[in-house]
Parts: structure tokens; sequence; C-alpha cells
């Protein structure tokens, strides 16, 4: 099943020379987004996300490790429905350079984290609905 959440917020702190940074992320359990109204109700639900108890979904990073210049992973944790856990983000792409609309200098980046939905809890429908989770992130940014 793919799905995805609409509202997202987040920091990246990023000193390339020094080979340092930091991610926060947090997301909006409430907005899951998936292909179907009815599955969306449930994924809210205490079965999946329980946004009523647990709305905000959050990554704080602990390290950054680089290769060259760019990052390629981020060491950190995840905390969903109350349980903290330690998750890796890998930078799938990461490019930098001058906006081409109002060329203020801008990075972008895919990294994505896999982890198992039951290490937080999130046990409904074991086995028959699947266990391990695949999050994609997306980001855009301009320095400060």
């Amino acid at each position: 099943m793919q799905g995805r959440f609409d509202k997202s917020s987040g920091k990246v702190t990023l000193d390339r020379a020094a080979k340092t940074g930091s991610v926060d992320i947090a997301i909006e359990a409430a907005s899951s987004v998936p292909v179907f109204a009815k599955r969306d109700e449930h994924l809210k639900s205490p079965d999946f996300f329980n946004a009523a108890e647990f709305p905000t979904i959050t990554y704080k990073s602990s390290s950054m490790k680089f290769k060259g210049d760019a990052p390629a992973s981020v060491e950190g944790n995840l905390t969903l429905l109350g349980v903290t856990k330690p998750v890796t983000l890998t930078i799938d792409a990461f490019k930098c350079g001058a906006n081409p609309m109002n060329k203020k200098e801008e990075c972008g980046a895919a990294a994505s984290a896999q982890f198992k939905r039951s290490d937080f809890g999130m046990k409904f429908g074991l086995p028959g609905v699947g266990d391990d989770i695949k999050l994609v992130f997306e980001v855009e940014a301009y320095k400060d």
C-alpha cells in the first residue's frame, strides 16, 4: 500500500565544509492521504497512526555522515505512536545551486528510511498486512 502525508515541516542545518549537519522533521499523522477515502480514516485510527492520541510523527537527527562534500546518511530517532527508535535516513540524491527563478542558493535532496511498523507498536493486520515501511522524503531548502 502506498500513501503520503500532506502536512509536514522541518529544518535542515548543513555545513558542508565542516561535514556536519542536523535534521528535524515533524509530520502531522492526520494528514495521511492513501488511495481510498475509507482506508484514510482507518489509517488515522488506533489500529495504525492513532492520530488523535499521537498527532505528530517526528524525526530528530543525532549525526550526519558525508561522502565527499555531500551528506550520505543521517542517524537519528523516529518517534511514532509515542515510541522512539533509531532510524537511519539514506540520502539518495543531493544537489545545491542557484535557483533559476530567484537566484537564491538552494539545496534539494531525496532521502529514505526503512523500518518495521511493529517495532513502534503498530501491529494491526500482521502478518497479512506488511510490516516493512519505507518513508521517502523530498526536500528543497534555501540557504539562510
